[in-house]
C-alpha cells in the first residue's frame, strides 16, 4: 500500500461547465471540440487550453476522457482545472476512470451529475512520486494503443485511396470505367441483407456470458468494435433470432439511431447476433469478396446515398429496401481479384493490430485498480 492522503474532489479540481459551441465551430478549426458521444466538430479558438479530465454532465455519464491539449466542450460535458499541486491530470483522469459515475445519477429520464454531487466524493492520493510512476506505467500502454490507432488509420487511408483511384477515378484503365464492369444494387452482390431483433421483445433477457449480441453502441466510428458495451444470450435465444446470426467476415452496419457506423466481423467474435438497430451485409463470396465491400464503406462513398434516404421517426434510421438498393460497381472477375489481392494483407494487418490493442487495453484495465490501490507494487511491474 502507499501512504495517500484524502481528498474532496473540489480540493483536486474545480468543475467547470462548457459552452455552446455555435460561435467558434468552423469548417477552418482546429480545436477538438467534444460532448458525451465525443468529437463534434471543430473551434476556431479553445474554451481552455491547460490538461484536463471531462466528464459527462448528462447523457453518457460513466465514460471520462483526458487531453493535454486545448479543446472546447458543450454544456453537456464538464472540464476540470487541476490543482496540480496535489495531483497530476492524467493520474486523476486513471482514478477516476475507477469511478461508476451512474451510482451518483440524478437524472430521471436523462442520466446527470450535479457539481455538488462530484464535489463531496472522497479520493485516496499517493504523493506525486508514486503518481508519476503509476502514470509512467499505464501511459506506455495507452501510447502504444494510440500508436497503433495512427497506423490503422493511416492503412485505412490507403484503401480508400486505392479503392478512388481503381473505382471512382479509373486511374489503371485510362481514366475510363471498363465496357465490362457493371454497377449494380448490394443485394445482388450478397446472400444476406438483413437486421436483428432485441431479444427482450420474444420475453428474453439478456445473460452475463454466452453467444455475443452486438447492439449499435458496440460499433465505434474507426470500425472497430467496443467489447466493453457487447451484450449476451443464450444459445436458446440466439437460436430464436437465427435471421441475424452473425458469421465471420459480415459486415453490420448501423441503420438506426447513431447511422452509418460499421465494422466487418472476425471469428473471434463469433458466434454472435444483434439487434434492430444493426444490418447485416453478408457477401455472397462466389461472386464478391467481402473486402471488397468493405473496402466500399471505408472510403465512404455510401453516405450520399443514404443520406438522402433517411428516415425520420422516433429516430432517424435506414429501412433494409433502402440498403438493398445501393448501386455499387462491380469490376470484371480478373480484376476483382487483382484489387482483393492487394488490399486483403492491408485489411488483415489492420485485424492483428485491433487484436494487439485489444490485449493492451485488457492488460491496462487489469493493472489499473490494482495499481490505484497499491495491491500491486508499482516497482515490480515489468511491460
Amino acid at each position: 500500500m502507499y501512504d495517500c492522503t484524502e481528498y474532496r474532489f473540489d480540493e483536486l479540481a474545480t468543475i467547470k461547465y462548457g459552452k455552446n459551441q455555435k460561435a467558434v465551430e468552423s469548417p477552418e478549426g482546429t480545436i477538438p471540440i467534444y460532448g458525451t458521444g465525443g468529437l463534434m466538430g471543430y473551434a476556431t479558438k479553445p474554451l481552455y487550453e491547460k490538461p484536463s479530465v471531462l466528464i459527462g454532465r448528462k447523457g453518457t455519464i460513466n465514460k471520462v476522457k483526458f487531453t493535454d491539449r486545448p479543446f472546447w466542450t458543450v454544456d453537456t460535458l464538464f472540464y476540470t482545472e487541476i490543482n496540480e499541486n496535489i495531483v497530476f491530470p492524467k493520474f486523476l483522469f486513471y482514478k477516476l476512470s475507477l469511478v461508476n459515475f451512474m451510482n451518483y445519477n440524478e437524472g430521471t429520464t436523462i442520466p446527470s451529475l450535479r457539481t455538488e454531487t462530484l464535489n463531496r466524493l472522497v479520493f485516496d492520493i499517493p504523493n506525486l512520486e508514486v503518481q508519476k510512476k503509476i502514470i509512467t506505467v499505464l501511459s506506455s500502454l495507452d501510447d502504444k494503443i494510440e500508436l497503433n490507432n495512427r497506423i490503422n488509420d493511416n492503412l485505412e487511408q490507403q484503401v480508400q485511396a486505392i479503392f478512388k483511384s481503381w473505382f471512382l477515378d479509373f486511374e489503371p484503365f485510362g481514366g475510363e470505367m471498363p465496357d465490362t464492369w457493371k454497377e449494380i444494387p448490394l443485394e445482388k452482390l450478397c446472400s444476406v441483407v438483413t437486421k436483428g431483433t432485441t431479444p427482450t421483445t420474444l420475453g428474453k433477457k439478456f445473460t452475463d456470458s454466452g453467444i455475443n449480441f452486438i447492439k449499435g453502441e458496440s460499433i465505434l466510428e474507426n470500425h472497430i468494435f467496443d467489447l466493453q458495451k457487447i451484450s449476451h444470450i443464450d444459445e436458446e435465444t440466439n437460436l430464436m433470432l437465427k435471421r441475424s446470426i452473425i458469421e465471420p467476415n459480415d459486415i453490420l452496419f448501423t441503420i438506426a439511431g447513431t447511422l452509418g457506423r460499421f465494422a466487418i466481423i472476425d471469428k473471434q467474435l463469433t458466434p454472435a447476433n444483434t439487434n434492430q438497430a444493426v444490418g447485416i451485409i453478408r457477401a455472397n463470396p462466389s461472386i464478391i469478396s467481402p473486402y471488397y465491400l468493405y473496402s466500399f464503406f471505408i472510403g465512404n462513398w455510401h453516405i450520399d446515398y443514404y443520406t438522402k434516404r433517411i428516415q425520420q421517426a422516433v429516430q432517424a434510421n435506414l429501412s433494409l429496401g433502402t440498403i438493398k438498393s445501393l448501386p455499387i460497381i462491380i469490376p470484371d472477375t480478373q480484376n476483382c481479384q487483382k484489387y482483393t489481392a492487394i488490399i486483403e494483407p492491408i485489411f488483415k494487418e489492420m485485424k492483428y493490430i485491433e487484436i494487439e490493442n485489444q490485449k493492451l487495453s485488457e492488460l491496462r484495465d487489469s493493472l489499473l485498480p490494482k495499481l490505484m490501490s497499491g495491491e500491486l507494487d508499482i516497482d515490480s511491474v515489468q511491460l
